[in-house]
């Protein structure tokens, strides 16, 4: 089954083949970053602008890199939310008129469970029950997951997300945008000996990061003698705090739980620090996307749509964007 998928549900515009839910044929992606970074932030307005102007070839450039046409596609798989609705709507639009005009399978993903579906992706396939953390700029899920399908909630952010920590934090820092990226490269190989507040939230699964921020920008303000030095020891203890609250909730998590395997998904779980704390912390197998397929992108969007049509799921001509949509 050859799925072409679309993800617009932010930032990126992107369209991937994939075959039978793992194997990836296309996957082309169109950021905005650079259009972005000069207003320190995603602009709603110009995200959707610049969808409308990307869509059409980035599908035609998929296309050419699976070295086959629309022919060869059995169904339709897009991105219902959450995200920006304008963004949403470019790429559902754009999905619903391939499936009309092609007489295709259409079918909404959840762009949350996509990014757990990164994992299905690599040659390793994931074990059930497994326990998923999801971590992007808008969202720091703890998922279990039972089988395809069957999914429960067991934590989330009461404020910022992790993403959205990091950017914040990095703005503070006078560090550019996007904020993961920027303060990963400021503390590579750093040692600190600056110390931050952890919000551990007992006997709860759910994470919180506003209050690091807050603690971050206090510091900031009371510091009289700002150097580059000290601002990168000061982005290394920030990345610290979220990176150890993250990881020993997890690991808990998956114990509590008696899960077999703890997956990662989401932008964030491309960060550097993170991963090598899970890799060397987990007592559990771990599974990882690489950083191409945390980030938001059509493959994942495939992949899941696979598991969602092989169990009968279709959506007609009245599948809408919902920008809000739940999870879990």
């Amino acid at each position: 089954m050859n799925i072409l998928a679309v993800e617009t549900s932010c930032d990126e515009t992107s369209v991937a083949i994939v075959a039978d839910g793992y194997r990836i044929l296309a996957n082309v992606i169109s950021s905005q970053v650079d259009i972005h970074a000069r207003y320190g932030g995603i602009v709603p307005e110009v995200a959707s602008r610049q969808h409308i102007l990307s869509i059409v070839p980035v599908a035609r450039q998929a296309l050419k890199d699976a070295s086959t046409d629309l022919s060869a596609i059995d169904a339709i798989a897009v991105t219902v939310g959450p995200g920006l609705a304008g963004s949403l709507i470019v790429g559902v639009n754009f999905a619903k008129s391939l499936s009309l005009a092609l007489k295709l399978p259409l079918v909404g993903i959840n762009h949350l469970e996509g990014h757990i579906y990164a994992n299905w992706l690599s040659e390793q396939k994931p074990e059930m029950p497994c326990l998923c953390l999801i971590i992007s700029g808008g969202h720091s899920d703890m998922i279990l997951m039972k089988d395809h399908g069957k999914f429960r909630k067991l934590g989330r952010t009461r404020d910022d997300a992790a993403g959205e920590a990091f950017d914040k934090g990095a703005r503070i820092l006078g560090l550019p945008y996007p904020g993961g990226p920027a303060i990963q490269a400021a503390t590579r190989g750093v040692k600190t000996s600056i110390t931050l507040p952890r919000a551990w939230l007992k006997d709860s699964y759910d994470f919180s990061f506003s209050g690091l921020k807050t603690a971050l920008l206090q510091m900031v303000e009371q510091k009289t003698d700002i150097d580059e030095v000290w601002i990168k020891e000061a982005a290394a203890a920030f990345q610290d705090a979220i990176v150890d609250v993250l990881v020993s909730k997890t690991i808990q998590a998956a114990l509590d739980q008696g899960v077999k395997q703890i997956l990662l998904a989401g932008g964030v779980a491309a960060n550097s620090s993170l991963r090598d704390r899970f890799l060397a912390e987990s007592p559990l197998p771990l599974l990882i996307p690489p950083p191409i397929l945390c980030t938001d992108n059509a493959a994942m969007i495939g992949a899941c749509a696979f598991y969602h049509l092989t169990s009968g799921h279709r959506d007609d001509m009245c599948l809408d964007v919902v920008p809000s949509l739940n999870f879990g």
